[in-house]
């Protein structure tokens, strides 16, 4: 029976034809801009969050404040971190281990052209398998640093593309370059991370990213690798703690950085969701005139219809026959609606990820969540039916006699 309703209805909106378009295009806009954006937040975010490279949630990052010059993170800053601050890190019960980690701003010299690049060092020993693991690091073309190596380097992988390079011509494993003056050959390419920063690395051994830069004791990033993701925010209040003590400041005037990627994943949810909340009010908008376009659309149905709704009643039809005819072609109109504007946002979502991944240099993929286009169905559905209740009640109330006369 229920399938009946469902045909009788299929027909009778197909009927209608440029009328049920007309009261459809307030549902697709509405649906369309709502999956849209849902399916754009979550690609922003994961593309945002890419640009951190690094994925573990079991990792703090430590830097100092107080930025008096540009540069990159950690450096140009009034009291910079030191090794010694490093090893009382390490001494925290909750600290697997303290990696400290050295940026620096260094003159690339290739096929004759001079570029400005940032430089990073890689320690030796069992930090650097830690390091590695932390950034995820892995070689595309080559390998990775190993202990002992001497003026070897590899680069991030846009050094691999001459139209992503200033050199315009791509560098290859076992290319020379020049490193503020002194000749290193490529040992390898990372694999690419999606990340401006990684993608444009140059990472060299600790000792001789030392030597041609100079940069002494002095530490730009510490990454900690806390002992379980359950010690993450003990592991924080404890260095938090250590510092305010070695480097005598009060409580609120700290001049360090102490963060988590939970914290960069909850400041850019905030953000997005900020702007879901205030997308989804405008496209509530469409949706609600959409919703009135089917109560009008059906009201004239019913109006339409006065004459096919007493010889329904006259050969047998029960009034929740009738009503839940008119119930269904609205919530008929509702589902289509929905269905349309469904694979038109996932679309839109689809283009503007791309879009943003080419804007930020990022490689993410695009989010689609099954539960949000079943969710968006469903309801499209009972929108309609919502929309389809009082016309169907309408129906109900005409009597056959007075129809079949009208």
């Amino acid at each position: 029976m229920i399938l009946e309703y469902f045909l009788l209805a299929f027909r009778n909106v197909k009927r209608r034809g440029i009328r049920s378009i007309l009261t459809l295009v307030g549902i697709i806009i509405g649906i369309a801009t709502v999956v849209s954006l849902i399916s754009l937040g979550a690609g922003l975010q994961n593309a945002v969050l890419s640009q951190f490279g690094i994925s573990s949630t079991e990792v703090i990052a430590v830097q100092a404040g107080g930025i008096n010059s540009a540069g990159p993170p950690g450096t140009g800053v009034s009291k910079p971190l030191t090794d010694k601050d490093v090893v009382a890190i390490e001494k925290i019960n909750s600290v697997e281990s303290a990696i400290p980690r050295h940026i620096e701003t260094v003159r690339i010299e290739f096929d004759d052209k001079l570029a400005i690049g940032i430089a990073a060092d890689v320690p030796d020993g069992s930090k650097r398998k830690t390091l590695y693991d932390i950034l995820e690091l892995k070689a595309l073309y080559g390998k990775l640093l190993e202990d002992g190596d001497t003026n070897k380097v590899i680069l991030g992988n846009n050094f691999y593309f001459d139209n992503k390079n200033d050199f315009n011509k791509k560098i290859e494993t076992g290319d020379k370059i020049k490193i503020n003056g002194e000749e290193y050959e490529v040992k390898g390419i990372l694999k690419k991370k999606g990340s401006f920063i990684f993608d444009n690395i140059i990472l060299l051994n600790e000792d001789e990213l030392s030597q041609i830069t100079n940069f002494g004791e002095e530490v730009d990033i510490i990454s900690v690798k806390v002992k379980s993701k359950d010690l993450v925010e003990e592991a924080q209040k404890d260095i938090e703690s250590l510092l305010r003590k070695r480097r005598d400041v009060s409580l609120g005037e700290e001049d360090f950085e102490v963060s988590t990627p939970q914290a960069a994943l909850e400041q850019v949810n905030q953000i997005i969701t900020g702007i879901n909340i205030f997308v989804v009010m405008i496209a509530a908008i469409s949706i609600f005139v959409g919703a009135i376009g089917i109560i009008n659309t059906m009201t004239t149905s019913v109006l339409e219809r006065v004459k096919e709704i007493g010889v329904m009643k006259a050969i047998g039809a029960r009034n929740k026959d009738v009503f839940y005819q008119f119930l269904i072609e609205a919530g008929l109109l509702g589902f289509v609606g929905g269905m349309i504007g469904v694979i038109l946002g996932s679309i839109l979502g689809y283009l503007g990820t791309l879009a943003i991944n080419s804007f930020i240099g990022a490689e993410t993929a695009p989010a689609l969540s099954l539960i949000l286009i079943f969710t968006t169905l469903f309801g499209s559905f009972i929108l309609g039916v919502i929309s389809g209740i009082i016309p169907a009640i309408n129906a109900t109330h005409q009597k056959p006699a007075e129809a079949l006369r009208k």
